[in-house]
């Protein structure tokens, strides 16, 4: 019998948490407080979709009222972000990600101000940095503000992430985390070639391998949380990653389940992987880049959608406000 047929007593989440720290990706409160995860990450589709629903409400409200009649929307946005920043906080024993605005995504001086903005806030309600990860987008500009913002003991999750070349830059700047997208790169790849990939020929799942083993061999001390899952075998196929952020759907069917859960990534296989030390500078990094028109194409979808989001968002407080 196959190991991850045999049943154990207990669930392949709780499995999982023994060597793979567990994110709850999501803004739903309920689901956090039902699962357990040790840290937690939003971003503005998931802000969104909750602000919109009537159990949170008074979070909106309660940004609206605290950031003054004379705020401008932008202001009230990072005072929403904040909020349920703070109530996620009470939620779980580690961090929460709030995203910079992803309009500033090629703007290094906009976003590591934004930066401080938002940690200012945190700081204001009590909540050391070391709580925060300043979520930034992939970009060589968000790159660059999140080495500075490092530099000042900000600590940084680059999200949007989908090329070797990224990871390799965030990690050369000595980026506290970054989120490469598992499930985006998958979409990419079913839509290009119009073939279903096993979760062990998953191109995401590949990828993310590939990153946290360079990152193992070559002793980077950024970490590597997965993100963005299609589906339960993607998130088994990577079971050691330093951390996972699992939306609350695939969290409820690793806690259904009694399968047994094998590692797949090991810092001490990593140290065997025949792999190459490589650098970028920008023109590098950008020619690199470009080379992937998987990696282009995800990058740049994902930060229109994220700024769509925030429109909305303004939208919604701008008729709250009314």
């Amino acid at each position: 019998m196959l190991a991850t047929e045999t049943k154990t007593t207990t669930t392949q989440l709780d499995q999982l948490k023994k060597f793979t720290k567990v994110v709850a990706d999501t803004g739903d409160f309920g689901s956090m407080k039902e699962y357990a995860p040790q840290d937690a990450t939003t971003n503005p589709s998931l802000i969104l979709k909750a602000a919109g629903m009537p159990d949170y409400a008074h979070l909106v409200d309660k940004a609206i009222k605290d950031a003054g009649t004379g705020a401008a929307v932008g202001q009230v946005i990072d005072r929403l972000l904040v909020v349920f920043g703070l109530e996620i906080l009470k939620i779980v024993p580690g961090r929460v990600s709030s995203e910079v605005d992803a309009r500033l995504s090629f703007d290094t001086a906009g976003t590591i101000a934004k930066a401080h903005e938002i940690i200012s806030l945190y700081e204001k309600a009590g909540i050391g940095r070391e709580r925060i990860l300043i979520k930034i987008a992939s970009t060589w500009e968000g790159i660059k503000a999140a080495e500075q913002l490092q530099k000042e003991k900000i600590n940084c999750n680059l999200t949007l992430l989908f090329s070797f070349a990224q990871a390799v830059a965030c990690a050369e700047g000595g980026i506290r985390l970054i989120s490469p997208f598992v499930g985006r790169i998958l979409d990419w790849y079913k839509k290009s070639t119009g073939k279903d990939f096993a979760p062990t020929e998953d191109p995401g799942v590949k990828s993310v391998t590939q990153i946290y083993n360079y990152y193992k061999k070559f002793g980077y001390s950024t970490e590597v949380m997965g993100a963005s899952f299609r589906n339960k075998g993607e998130i088994l196929e990577l079971a050691g990653c330093d951390l996972l952020t699992i939306s609350p759907a695939l969290l409820g069917e690793l806690k259904a389940s009694n399968e047994v859960v094998v590692r797949k990534l090991d810092p001490e296989q990593a140290n065997t992987a025949e792999l190459k030390k490589v650098t970028f500078d920008e023109k590098t990094f950008r020619f690199a880049l470009n080379e992937d028109g998987m990696a282009t194409e995800k990058t740049a979808e994902g930060i229109r959608v994220f700024a769509a989001d925030i429109v909305k968002l303004e939208q919604l407080i701008a008729a709250k406000r009314k």
